[in-house]
């Protein structure tokens, strides 16, 4: 059945509408960032385990690196640059597509009690 028509008995809900779903894909997104980026800092800056982890966890959240643990290599530091554009972006991407359709709908909620009081205020006189 088309998506489009006007029969709604046949249509399956799309696969990425239950919560659930979504929340897995968003929990594998943030798990496969963290991990390339703690193997990344691991490989480049020869960071213990813990610490690549930590120092990912950090510039993924977006508060920078700590003090006292800063990339001294060259390609450590190139790697930490695309890291930061690409998990902060993943970690956006995930709660949007995660809380995306429950703003979504509370936004139309407000639309329609917008629309409804002002049709209520235009029929008042």
């Amino acid at each position: 059945m088309i998506q489009g028509s006007d029969s709604s008995e046949n249509l399956k809900p799309h696969h990425l509408h239950s919560p659930v779903t979504r929340g897995i894909y968003c929990l594998i997104l943030i798990l496969l960032m963290l991990g390339i980026g703690t193997v990344g800092i691991h490989f480049f800056e020869g960071f213990t385990f813990i610490d690549a982890f930590y120092f990912t966890s950090m510039i993924a959240t977006g508060q920078g690196p700590a003090p006292n643990i800063v990339p001294m290599t060259t390609s450590g530091k190139i790697f930490t640059c695309f890291l930061a554009f690409i998990s902060v972006g993943s970690m956006f991407a995930s709660f949007g597509f995660l809380f995306g359709p429950f703003f979504g709908r509370l936004f139309k909620i407000g639309i329609m009690k917008f629309e409804d009081e002002l049709n209520r205020l235009r029929h008042h006189d």
